[in-house]
């Protein structure tokens, strides 16, 4: 493993016209972890995202990815680099038919070899794969969950940013996306994971930054997150 993260978010302040929603943030991945980042609705998890991807541009601080400065980058332009968000909001194509939905990943993704192409990640997501001539509309929340990170895959992405990935979603549907999670770990793919469901997140990453209010409160590995009932109940209203 690199020395150096792959992802390195140092004193970000972002936010919307005159409202600042993050303050003075830092956190960084290594190659090859699971990191999530968690906190209350409001808390700036899905600034921070935007904040990476170039989705938004910080009014301060620095974000890093493989050593070079992306911070006044475009989406665009990250995305060629390796950086893909899976949205919460998913933003599939709904007229467009699944394998569609995954050839137009290929257009401006990065030139990785590790990409999937669009057989290659039907393959790897059956549900989808049987239903590949189907419109994106008629696809259950959990089969759009799995056609947006399939797009991700297909487009080349090495770092994948996952925000709120098991909202909305049935228990047993939670467990299979908890399950493709650890699988785009296992191909070598880095993944920030934004949840509220912090059970997910203590079974799924190695470290996990809390939010609160647009800043880190916490930084710990899973087992120390769970040990740490005062935190848990301080900043998240949970017991585990």
């Amino acid at each position: 493993m690199s020395s150096e993260p792959l992802l390195a978010v140092e004193d970000v302040d972002a936010g919307y016209g005159e409202t600042t929603v993050l303050r003075e943030l830092s956190m960084s991945i290594d190659e090859g972890e699971i990191v999530s980042l968690v906190g209350r609705n409001g808390a700036g998890k899905t600034t921070t995202l935007r904040s990476i991807v170039g989705i938004l541009t910080p009014t301060s601080g620095t974000v890093t990815y493989r050593g070079t400065d992306v911070t006044a980058l475009e989406a665009t332009e990250t995305v060629r680099r390796g950086l893909a968000l899976v949205p919460e909001e998913r933003r599939i194509f709904p007229e467009l038919t699944v394998e569609e939905n995954l050839e137009l990943a290929d257009y401006g993704g990065a030139s990785g070899v590790d990409s999937l192409s669009v057989g290659e990640a039907l393959e790897t997501f059956e549900n989808l794969q049987e239903r590949a001539s189907n419109p994106g509309s008629s696809l259950s929340g959990g089969e759009q969950q799995m056609l947006a990170i399939a797009r991700a895959l297909v487009g080349g992405a090495d770092l994948v940013l996952l925000d709120e990935p098991t909202e909305g979603l049935a228990p047993y549907i939670v467990r299979d996306v908890m399950d493709i999670v650890e699988d785009l770990n296992d191909r070598g793919i880095t993944v920030l994971l934004v949840e509220q469901n912090v059970r997910v997140c203590l079974e799924l990453a190695d470290r996990n930054y809390l939010i609160n209010q647009g800043e880190i409160v916490y930084e710990g590995t899973s087992a120390e997150l769970e040990d740490d009932e005062e935190v848990l109940d301080r900043y998240l209203g949970v017991t585990v």
